[in-house]
């Protein structure tokens, strides 16, 4: 088989990550999406991804990686406040999530005979993760081919763009309508626009409100 052009997408079922899968579905000959389950506040993520995926006729992997939340229990696993204070990592960061991910999408990668793997980290707005840097992506790229003798390739389409710049390329993709009603990007659980209120909504809210108006006034 051909792994020069088959992409694994890490997805959560989320607006990035749903963006980067029809993105990807654009430029391989064949995509497939992993999900992992690591303990996240709400269940209604895995059914999400389970849901896009299956509407798109993509193969699905949902990966047990439960022990994460064992070790790394944050506001992104456990039913506590979110908190965001200058100079720190907020409270829904996940240590090692990243790393963690990437390195299983790639195990993945190699039984399933893909060369490529996507991922919707971004640089732009990543709120402080540093598991989201590009500095950190290119470094693990490097990694994971010393470890498995592979030339895997990380793709990171968002790496440089923001929330604005994401709903655009979403229209792009002609997928703008369905990433909006479709996803749950929302800490709360709640799909579509969401709750409105946490940060997760927020940025999400804003962002999409800004390419609109930017829209409407190219017209």
């Amino acid at each position: 088989m051909d792994k020069n052009n088959k992409a694994i997408v890490v997805f959560s079922g989320g607006q990035d990550s749903t963006t980067c899968l029809f993105w990807a579905l654009e430029k391989f000959d064949e995509v497939e999406a992993v999900t992992f389950k690591y303990g996240q506040r709400h269940e209604n993520e895995i059914v999400c991804a389970e849901k896009i995926a299956e509407e798109l006729g993509v193969k699905h992997h949902v990966l047990d990686m439960s022990l994460l939340n064992q070790l790394a229990p944050s506001a992104l696993t456990r039913d506590e406040e979110i908190v965001e204070k200058e100079g720190e990592l907020p409270s829904t960061f996940v240590p090692g999530r990243n790393l963690l991910f990437l390195s299983f999408a790639a195990v993945l990668a190699k039984q399933r005979h893909a060369r490529h793997l996507v991922t919707g980290v971004c640089e732009t707005d990543f709120s402080g993760y540093p598991d989201c840097r590009d500095i950190f992506i290119k470094s693990l790229n490097v990694t994971v081919n010393l470890s498995m003798e592979e030339n895997f390739v990380i793709h990171t389409p968002l790496m440089w763009l923001d929330k604005k710049e994401t709903w655009a390329l979403a229209d792009q993709l002609g997928r703008f309508d369905y990433i909006r009603t479709k996803t749950l990007t929302c800490y709360n659980g709640v799909q579509g626009d969401g709750c409105g209120d946490c940060p997760a909504c927020r940025l999400r809210l804003n962002g999409m409100n800004e390419y609109l108006l930017e829209k409407e006034g190219q017209k």
